[in-house]
Formats: structure tokens, sequence, C-alpha cells
């Protein structure tokens, strides 16, 4: 399809195109559309006829747009593929060549931009036959075949629900000679439009890679094989099962063969995805390893669909597979095994960070729980991006936005050649599990062009940044309207690449007291702790799922490409990177804060700095002794006093957002921003990699150090009673046979008040030096003396 510009008066006025009345189209049948309104009368109407309000969709504005369906045609003066343009306020288009059936066949829909201040008041569409001239530019005046002219101002408003416009048989003018009759309809629509989303667009260009559309992750089962043992191999001092489904091999651990016959017991676990057009077999290999080679001497093969599913943890009966010799053209027998095979639906296949996860449902649909509400998202625009590439000498951007949620991705059309894109799309998805999280990423298209107008189809897209949104920080009901700042971190630094609108709704479906009920529920399905997965198998499953899903989304049409998949699903967040372990050592000193300034509290008022303070305390000391019911009811009471005093700070304005403070994303060192971006294996100089490794020596050397001080107060814990200083032991024995005589002998009661008080005794009854207790204890031996 090609998109040019010009001026619609000179083509009315040049010899290529004849000129056309504009007293009124003439349709064949139907009454004509009435023209009463006169140019000038185009803006008043037009801002009376488009007020800025609410759509059905109403979390984002109405988008106006003018929708010229194209249908057919007939009794065309030619035998050719005819073509039509379409003149609207000084933007051509022109469409596909016809099909030629009983008709000339376009079925064709375009939708051009209109907004309050667009003053152009006429519409044409006429019909060429593109084989005259082979440049559409340089149009002879003979191989025009007829027009026709609307009103602009007259053409009815359209708003969803109302039924689609019928469309009518207009006759085609120009010459004075009747030359065929075009069918199309003409309407004012919005981007609720059912013919929104299948129609060339103006501010995409055309681009029909460039559209709305929703995707489907693959249905993602594990594929649990338990290799039992094997019978009738080839004699070997060392062999071993190999299993491959697709791009995934595992294999067992290497045994020798006893009179034929091994056993190995071991899981192997896959990642298949349904329908299994793409895997349909799983092959299981006999290897044997040689000193320099290693040889497959049998093959077994078992189609997926013939493999059983399970739900829950019931035993599945074990099955024999015969090898074959894979070097015959004949089926020659090679021995058996006998695997445990099915696919496990009762896991959540991972193919996200778990702590961003949005969906944790099992696999097998049987087991999903009702839905608890939907999370509405209004995608409007984004503002001062920044240009991604450059047209002409020009910084442009062709920016569309990605979301994720669950297993359905939305993404928007590609908004071309635009530093401020307003998308004006709304999205609906269904809530299963408010501790998830919906991911909103924005890139730049490489469907348009590349550096100076050249054409770059191997171009990656680029990533612009992301918003997440937890659904548990929602209130239910409330729109939150706000603009997030979109910031990408590479390899240069932390840079802000523009703003991006939503607009976001949580709405509750469920009664309150099932959507309270879930937050007592397992996050995960059964099955991950009835049998759990470990951790480093779990991340090397998610990593293939990230894969599998990526292939999935690019073969749809438009493709959802390998890289927007990735950077949504956070393949690459468990790389090092120094700046996240900083980051991580902050999060926990933040967190031990609150008990850190509780002990900096009672150290001062046992210290009497306020001695109203500490008087206080001693009261409420010989309360709690002596009253020990009210213990619990009192902490209580105190936690409550402080979330309710928190509540008055609770964000109210916006869902959190990526802190760069908190990622120490602006203060972060350049050679440790280079070291986190580095590919694996590193990509750098050898001098470059030496400094790295004896700066992380360093650290390890820390590291070791506090690790030896924790292992060595544990020891001296375990000294005290292990006679590894008997004269230590002793008193300490010692010592707990003098405290349990008095504890017998005095109250418990008495005894605690009396030990509270002398800990808060005032300091001018206290000695400076350390206390015989801890002098004892540090005295106490360790093994930290027997380490080489």
């Amino acid at each position: 399809m090609k998109q040019e510009r010009f001026d619609h008066d000179q083509l009315r006025t040049s010899r290529s195109m004849p000129e056309i009345k504009i007293s009124g189209a003439i349709p064949i049948g139907p009454q004509p559309i009435p023209r009463t309104s006169s140019v000038s009368s185009f803006t008043t109407d037009v801002s009376d006829r488009f007020p800025i309000e609410r759509s059905s969709f109403d979390l984002v504005e109405k988008m106006h747009y003018l929708f010229v369906r194209v249908v057919k045609a007939r009794a065309l003066p030619t035998p050719g593929n005819p073509v039509t343009k379409i003149v609207v306020s000084g933007c051509q288009v022109v469409s596909k060549p016809a099909r030629k059936t009983m008709y000339f066949e376009w079925d064709q829909t375009f939708a051009f931009r209109r907004d309050a201040h667009d003053s152009a008041s006429i519409l044409e569409v006429s019909v060429w036959d593109p084989l005259i001239s082979s440049s559409m530019s340089d149009v002879a005046g003979h191989n025009f075949l007829g027009g026709i002219c609307f009103d602009a101002t007259e053409i009815p408003l359209r708003d969803p629900p109302d039924s689609p416009l019928a469309p009518q048989w207009y006759r085609l003018e120009g010459g004075g000679a009747h030359k065929g009759d075009l069918m199309l309809a003409t309407w004012v629509g919005t981007q609720a439009d059912e013919s929104f989303p299948e129609a060339w667009k103006t501010d995409t260009a055309g681009n029909p890679s460039s559209r709305s559309k929703i995707y489907q992750s693959p249905k993602l089962w594990y594929l649990r094989a338990t290799i039992i043992e094997a019978q009738d191999v080839p004699p070997s001092s060392s062999f071993q099962i190999k299993a491959q489904l697709g791009f995934q091999v595992q294999k067992t651990k290497s045994i020798a063969t006893r009179n034929g016959t091994s056993s190995w017991n071991e899981d192997l676990m896959f990642v298949a995805a349904e329908p299994f057009s793409d895997q349909p077999l799983m092959l299981f290999l006999v290897e044997q390893r040689g000193p320099k080679e290693t040889t497959v001497v049998g093959v077994a093969s078992l189609p997926l669909a013939s493999i059983e599913r399970r739900v829950d943890d019931r035993i599945v009966v074990s099955k024999w597979l015969t090898f074959e010799d894979p070097n015959e053209e004949k089926r020659v027998y090679r021995g058996r095994i006998q695997v445990k095979i099915f696919f496990d639906g009762g896991y959540h296949v991972m193919d996200e960070a778990a702590h961003v996860c949005s969906d944790y449902r099992p696999t097998a649909k049987q087991l999903w729980k009702s839905p608890i509400g939907t999370i509405e998202l209004g995608i409007v625009g984004c503002k001062n991006l920044l240009p991604m590439k450059s047209i002409n000498g020009k910084g442009s951007t062709d920016a569309y936005a990605v979301a994720k949620y669950g297993n359905k991705w939305v993404r928007t059309r590609a908004i071309s050649d635009n530093l401020d894109p307003k998308w004006n799309e709304q999205y609906t998805w269904r809530v299963y599990d408010p501790s998830t999280v919906l991911t909103i990423g924005v890139f730049d298209s490489c469907e348009g062009f590349g550096s100076d107008g050249q054409k770059e189809p191997t171009r990656s897209d680029f990533r612009m940044g992301k918003v997440r949104i937890r659904i548990s920080t929602l209130e239910m009901g409330k729109v939150y309207k706000n603009t997030y700042s979109l910031m990408l971190l590479n390899a240069v630094g932390l840079k802000k690449m523009g703003e991006l609108e939503l607009a976001v709704r949580f709405v509750r479906m469920a009664p309150t007291l099932d959507f309270l009920n879930v937050y007592s529920q397992p996050l995960l399905p059964i099955m991950h702790h009835i049998k759990p997965i470990g951790v480093v198998q779990q991340e090397v499953l998610r990593t293939i799922a990230v894969k599998i899903t990526a292939a999935h989304l690019t073969r749809s049409e438009p493709p959802l490409r390998r890289e927007v998949v990735a950077y949504m699903l956070d393949a690459d967040t468990h790389a090092f990177s120094m700046r996240k372990v900083r980051a991580n050592w902050l999060r926990i000193v933040n967190v031990l804060s609150g008990v850190i300034d509780m002990v900096k509290w009672f150290d001062d008022t046992r210290s009497w700095k306020n001695p109203t303070s500490t008087f206080l305390v001693h009261i409420l000391l010989m309360m709690l002794v002596w009253f020990p019911d009210l213990i619990i009811p009192t902490l209580a009471f105190y936690v409550f006093v402080v979330g309710i005093w928190n509540y008055r700070f609770r964000s109210r304005a916006a869902p959190p957002h990526f802190d760069p403070k908190l990622s120490l994303a602006e203060t972060i060192d350049g050679n440790e921003l280079d070291e986190e971006f580095d590919m694996v294996p590193c990509t750098r100089s050898n001098e470059m990699v030496r400094l790295r490794y004896d700066k992380l020596r360093m650290l390890g050397a820390r590291v070791q150090t506090v690790l030896g001080d924790i292992a060595t107060q544990g020891e001296r814990v375990q000294a005290l009673v292990t006679w590894r200083d008997p004269r230590a032991t002793g008193i300490f024995v010692g010592m707990c046979l003098v405290v349990a005589v008095i504890l017998y002998l005095v109250p418990s009661k008495m005894v605690a008040v009396t030990f509270g008080f002398y800990y808060m005794r005032h300091p001018i009854f206290r000695d400076r030096m350390p206390s015989p207790a801890l002098n004892f204890f540090r005295r106490l031996p360790s093994l930290s003396d027997r380490i080489l």
C-alpha cells in the first residue's frame, strides 16, 4: 500500500483527473447523503460532534476517525486490476489492486485521524487503472475511471454498540460518461469501532505490522521422565541414557552394564508446549562413552500425544520402550528401557521471575479456581520520547506498547514518526490472585526505516523502558491515571527515555470473604509443595520456557519479536551485578532498621538519658511480670497502633514504580555497570578481567571473614558443654546447677523483676569494662585454630 501527501485541489484541477462535481454523490438505489453545510461551517460542526468525553472504553479518551470502507466495483471499463484513491485532509491513500471476480473487489477499510481543528470538508474517492502507467505519481488522464466526492461534515457519526453501517452503490462520475459503480461506506467512529484494528490508519503510515493485536502464550507442561532401568543393551564399561525433546537434551549419569542390565531411577524434566506439532517425539538414546568419542548404539521414540497426563501426585505406571539400531535401515533390536513418563499438570510452568509473576495457576485447567476480579488497563500514550533512529537527518521514533498479564499479551499499534504518540487503547484481564504483577513495556519498532531512511529489516526493536503494577497495591474500583517515567539502564548508564501515561482499575468480582480468603491460600499450586522443584532446576526450566514462548509468539502475524518477549519476561534478571548486591544489602539494612532503632531506644532508656521514660519502663516491666497474660495483647495492640499510624502515609496517587535511588542506578560506577552488561563468556580484555577478578577476591575475603566469625560464635556455644576447655565447661555446668536451685527456690516473678532492674540500673552503678559473662564467652575455644 502506498501513501503520499498532496493537495487535493491540485488533483482536481490537473489533467490527470477530470473535475468531479461536488454537488453530491449519487447512490444507486438509496437516497444520497444530503449536503446542506458549507466548508466554513465544518470547524464548528466538528467541535460540537467531537466533544472531549469518555468512550465505552472509559479509561481512555475518544479518538475520532473518518472510516472509509471500499467494498467492490462493477461495470468498470478495464480488464485489469484497478485501485482506489482516497483523498481527505491533504492525505492521499492508494488501495491494493482489486481482485477480479464477478466484481472488482477490495473489501478494505481506511481510518483517517480527525479532530476538532480539522478544517477539511471534502472526501474524494476515485478509481484508477494502474496498468497503463507504471508510476502512480504520473497517471495519464485516460486511466482515470471515475470518482465520488462527499461532504465530510455530513458523514454520519457511529459509536458502538450501533450496528455497522451498510455499504451502498455509488455511481462513478468524471468525463460526463457513466464509467461504473462503486460500493463503499463512510462513517465517523472511534478506536472502539470493530473495524479499527484491521483498518489502514494514518498514524501508522499504513504499516500492516503495526496493528493492535492480542497474543496468547502457549500452554506449557512439565514433562517428567523417570529413567528406571535398561535391559539387553550392548555390554560397555560406561554408557548413559540421553533424553531429547526438541532443543532440550538431558543425560543420566554414566554407569557400567551388569549382565546387560543397568538401573538409574533418575528424574529428567522438560518443558513442552501444546499443541505438540513442533516437537512431536520424545527421543531416548543409548550412548557408549569411549576414550575419545561417544557412540549412539540405540534409539527409542515416543509420541508426545500418547503420553499420560496427571494433575496430582498419583503413581503413574511405567512402560517399556524398545531400542533400535540407528545405523540400520531395518529394525534391529538393541535392548529396551523402562521409563515412567507423564505430563505433570499440577505445576505452574514458570516463564517469569518469581517476584514479578503475573500468574500462578497450574497447567491443568481443571485445577483452576474462579477469578476474583478483573484488571482494566488504558494505555493512553507517551510524552517526550527520545528519538531512537534517524530518517533523512531527522530524529524519529515508531513507538508501540506491549502489556503482559497471565497468558494474554497485548500490543498497541505502532505510531509512525511521533515522539508524543497517543494510543488510547484499553484492555482487560481476569485476575485469579491479587499478588501478581502487570507489566507494560514500550519499544521502538524496526518495521519502519532505519538511519537516514535506509531499511533495516534485521534490526531489533529497541527497548525504551517498562512499568510494573502490582495488583494488590490497587484499591478496588478506583481509577489510577498517572504518568510513569520510562527509565532504561544500559552500559552507558541510566537514561530517561520519556514518559508513559496509563490508566488502571481493579474491579472485584468475587464475594468479600472469598476475596480475603485468597490471602490465606498458598501462592503456588499444591504440587510445588508436595514434590518441590529445586531452585537451580527451576531456573533452568524457566529459561527453556522463555525460549519456547518467544519462538511461539514470533510465529504470529504481526510477530512479537524475541527481544520484546525476553525483556518483558526478565530473561536476564539473574545476571551478576555488583549494583544489585549493594542494593540488596541496603534493603536488608532497611528491614532491620526498626529492630536497630528499638535496640538504640532501649539502650538510651537503660542509660537513663530520659529518666521519665526509664521510670515508665520499670513500671511496665513490673506489670508484665506480675500479669504475664498481658504480654501478647500488649504487643498486638502496639502493632495495631503502628499500622493505624502508618495508614495516613499510604500511597494514594499512583502505584509504586521503579525507584532509581533504591536501585542505586544513579550512583553506580562505570566499571561495575560495564561488568553488569558484559556477556557470558566475558568479552573484555585480559587486563580488565584481571582487575575484576582481584576486586571479586577482595569482596570474597570480606565474606570469608564474616562467615568465619559466625562459625566461631556458634562453636563457642557448643564448647560450653563439650569439655574442650575442661575448666570453662566445669564453671558453666556449676553455674547452671546454681541457677536451677535459685529458680526452684525463688519465685520466677521475683527473679524476672530483679534481673530487669539490675539490667536497667543507673550508669553510676555500672562498670565500664565488659561483663564477666561476656568475658567468659570470649575465652571459649573454637575450631578456627585448626583451619589451615
